[in-house]
């Protein structure tokens, strides 16, 4: 049977006994755990957890704060028929764990060593009925980025009866305009110096 069912299976087990394992979610960090379906994600971006890595946390997070024993682990990860190196394995398996959740076994947050005995998950851990976003936010699903938030400003200093081609034509015809009333005051100019011109030469021939 394939393990996945079976750790399924079991935590279908435990809630039916109301023991075991509590709601299906359980958030540590900015981790979170879909304990049916086996997911893992961190800050809601879903991380890549092999089958044997995922039994180890499910296994830790159903006794958080106790000692899970090396022999506990073994019997969870491998059948009694399997050959294998059992403490090179669970060693690996763990290490791999670690390393997912930006651990390690000198500064431990989540996995902790336990000399000659086991491990214990000593991180906070919250269980819950339904999953929580951990504050992120998805990409195009709510605030925007900087860019889209200046693009938003600039739309609303637009008047409302305003549309985007009527100030692509105003802003187009702008130095069409200053330069007819530019060449409108010259004429007006020119003009008015003839006629200044034209009085003064009538003005000299005129009889006393």
């Amino acid at each position: 049977m394939n393990m996945g069912l079976q750790i399924a299976e079991r935590a279908a087990r435990n809630d039916q006994d109301g023991g075991g394992f509590p709601p299906r979610y359980a958030r540590f960090g900015a981790f979170q755990l879909d304990r049916k379906r086996l997911d893992l994600t961190k800050n809601g971006a879903r991380l890549r957890l092999p089958g044997k890595v995922c039994q180890v946390l499910v296994t830790l997070l159903e006794r958080h704060g106790e000692i899970v024993t090396r022999e506990e682990l073994r019997a969870r990860l491998w059948s009694s028929d399997t050959h294998v190196n059992f403490d090179a394995n669970v060693n690996t398996t763990v290490n791999k764990l670690r390393q997912i959740l930006g651990d390690s076994n000198e500064q431990s947050i989540y996995v902790q060593t336990i000399p000659r005995r086991g491990y214990s998950f000593i991180g906070t851990v919250e269980f819950l009925d339904r999953p929580d976003l951990l504050g992120a936010t998805p990409l195009g699903a709510g605030s925007a980025g900087p860019a889209a938030e200046a693009a938003a400003g600039a739309e609303d200093s637009v008047e409302p009866n305003s549309s985007p081609s009527a100030a692509a034509r105003s802003s187009l015809f702008a130095p069409h305009r200053a330069t007819v009333w530019f060449t409108a005051g010259v004429i007006a100019l020119v003009v008015a110096a003839m006629l200044l011109g034209a009085a003064i030469t009538l003005f000299s021939y005129r009889p006393f």
